[in-house]
């Protein structure tokens, strides 16, 4: 476990990571590869229904610069470039997309001790700033996610968050939408050998009154295979076996169906993941 309360984004994130990643409802087709000067290509391919999308990025290392290149199907080009530690514990994140020009954004993110800041601001006449922020240590930190919009005067999010961090459980709650909803959410390593643990996230909307509550679970069957299962209280459950068939290289099968539906076909989804 890394010093500090790390960036307001991980409240909370080994739960949704349980939870929510590598579930696959389309078809996924990732390949890497290297230049002969370190430079990598990704070429992703997505099926969705009838839909195709694709998209190519490099990735170029460059001491403590890399810079990142992404062009989709929608003829978009994505650029991030990336400085680490300029001084110690900043990082310096410049992002644009083209042809949009009112998608640059300037970030920057220092961890301490004691505190994760993130800020960032569009680089437009009238931008949209973003400041999160945690206070606290590896046990318990507090944090708060703001934007605002200074065209129109008013902040488009404002969240909170609360952690609580053992040495097998972490939990959370959050506050999020502008206390529209409320979550809590429960991560507890049953056995760190297999990486066994389980899970569970309970997300409360006032304005609609609805409860949202889902289980999870995780199991190494060996070293290179995982399966993780999950079910909320819609009667929809999922689940998943994911096997590393080579270094870096996955092979993901995921399944869904809603139990109180059976007649409907289940969503089966597969991602495959190559890389040298």
């Amino acid at each position: 476990m890394g010093k500090g309360p790390g960036l307001y984004s991980e409240i909370g994130k080994k739960a949704r990571d349980l939870l929510y990643k590598d579930y696959q409802g389309d078809h996924k087709f990732t390949v890497t590869t290297y230049t002969s000067n370190g430079v990598a290509i990704t070429s992703t391919g997505i099926k969705k229904g009838e839909l195709l999308l694709a998209d190519v990025s490099t990735q170029l290392k460059n001491k403590n610069i890399t810079t990142d290149v992404k062009v989709d199907t929608s003829s978009k080009l994505f650029t991030t470039v990336t400085v680490d530690e300029p001084a110690p514990g900043l990082k310096t994140i410049f992002s644009f997309v083209v042809p949009d020009q009112r998608s640059g954004k300037v970030e920057l993110q220092y961890l301490h001790e004691y505190a994760g800041i993130s800020t960032s601001i569009g680089l437009t006449a009238n931008p949209l700033v973003n400041f999160s922020g945690v206070v606290g240590n590896n046990c318990v930190s507090v944090g708060t996610d703001v934007s605002f919009d200074t065209a129109s005067g008013n902040f488009t999010k404002l969240n909170a968050g609360l952690n609580f961090t053992h040495s097998d459980l972490i939990a959370s709650v959050t506050v999020n939408d502008k206390c529209d909803n409320l979550t809590a959410s429960y991560y507890h390593i049953v056995s760190p050998l297999t990486n066994t643990a389980v899970g569970a996230e309970l997300t409360h909307s006032f304005s609609s009154n609805e409860n949202t509550l889902t289980f999870g679970t995780q199991h190494c069957l060996d070293p290179l295979t995982t399966v993780k299962a999950r079910v909320n209280n819609f009667g929809r459950a999922s689940a998943l076996i994911q096997h590393e068939w080579r270094p870096k290289s996955l092979l993901t099968i995921s399944g869904e169906v809603d139990t109180r539906a059976i007649e409907k076909s289940a969503k089966v989804g597969m991602a495959l993941v190559l890389k040298p």
